[in-house]
């Protein structure tokens, strides 16, 4: 896997400090109660993860497409999700399966000491790494590979997220779960429904948290 701990975000790309604060704003208003994930996404400059012609629309609420037919998680989304796999607590090692442009990934970088990341598609991962290279994300590693067997060499880790809509939970992620740790996924085809899962010594926990939009997981790569 390529290597690529982060240091300032802030500077980065059009001056935004404002246009990210009304974002905090409101998701705050939505719920979101993690300062650690809200500082977090504050530092980090959305709008170099999607097109120049779409960059305006960065720090609005909505999904933006990235190419290949895959979208940019909207703020909301990446702030729940990332909530929920933290818990209040601090994150170790963690395994996103589908990289996309990075957006999630940077904010991960910023949140949990080691960030494995998967992707199928080959031109993303290379966006993306261009990406966490220009931020500094020094903790990620990001490979071109099939997440829905996740990365077993490397597992267990204490947290797995996943931001596109599987199925079902596969069971080679919930092998890869460390004992004590949490893993956020979208299931479900028509309708879609975000689920955590918590391992327990003798068992797997599961709960349906809130309907959400994701676009499907598919196996395999594609160059």
């Amino acid at each position: 896997m390529a290597l690529l701990r982060s240091s300032s975000k802030s500077g980065i790309g059009m001056t935004s400090s404002r246009t990210r604060e009304r974002m905090l704003t409101r998701l705050r208003e939505q719920g979101i109660k993690d300062e650690v994930v809200l500082s977090a996404m504050g530092e980090i400059p959305r709008h170099i993860f999607v097109d120049e012609a779409l960059s305006i629309r960065a720090y609005e609420d909505v999904s933006l497409p990235i190419g290949f037919g895959q979208t940019i998680s909207q703020p909301y989304t990446v702030a729940r999700m990332t909530e929920v796999l933290r818990n209040g607590g601090a994150l170790g090692k963690v395994l996103e399966i589908g990289t996309g442009c990075g957006y999630q990934t940077a904010v991960l970088s910023n949140i949990a000491d080691e960030v494995f990341s998967l992707e199928r598609i080959r031109p993303l991962v290379m966006k993306a790494r261009s990406h966490l290279r220009t931020l500094k994300c020094t903790n990620v590693k990001l490979d071109h590979a099939d997440g829905s067997i996740g990365l077993a060499e490397y597992a267990p880790f204490q947290g797995i997220i996943v931001t596109a809509a599987a199925s079902h939970i596969p069971e080679e992620l919930l092998a890869q779960l460390a004992v004590g740790g949490r893993m956020v996924i979208p299931v479900g085809t028509s309708t879609q429904v975000l689920y955590l899962i918590e391992r327990s010594a003798k068992e797997y926990k599961q709960t349906k948290l809130e309907t959400v939009k994701f676009v499907p997981l598919l196996g395999g790569t594609s160059a």
